[in-house]
């Protein structure tokens, strides 16, 4: 059979916004077909389909959603996660 998975990261040094990466990416039967990076600003993709879509999600709105990801879903996480460590060692 064929799988399809995304995979969601937050990439972090410290609880500071500038200190974060955020990246989302998709794959197909265990290749990484296109890839959106904080650090970038824009989705890129690997393969040709993945190049394809590449192209139409940074001319849409996905692209718009995924850059403002890094404060909404990092952000908030990234400090639960700082906390729990600090707190342990």
């Amino acid at each position: 059979g064929f799988r399809h998975y995304v995979v969601n990261s937050c990439e972090f040094n410290s609880s500071k916004l500038n200190d974060i990466e955020y990246t989302e990416s998709y794959y197909y039967n265990k290749l990484e077909i296109i890839r959106f990076s904080s650090s970038v600003g824009k989705f890129v993709g690997y393969t040709e389909v993945g190049i394809k879509n590449a192209e139409r999600l940074n001319n849409g709105p996905e692209v718009i959603a995924r850059r403002a990801q890094k404060e909404s879903y990092c952000l908030s996480n990234v400090g639960i996660d700082v906390e729990s460590a600090l707190t342990k060692s």
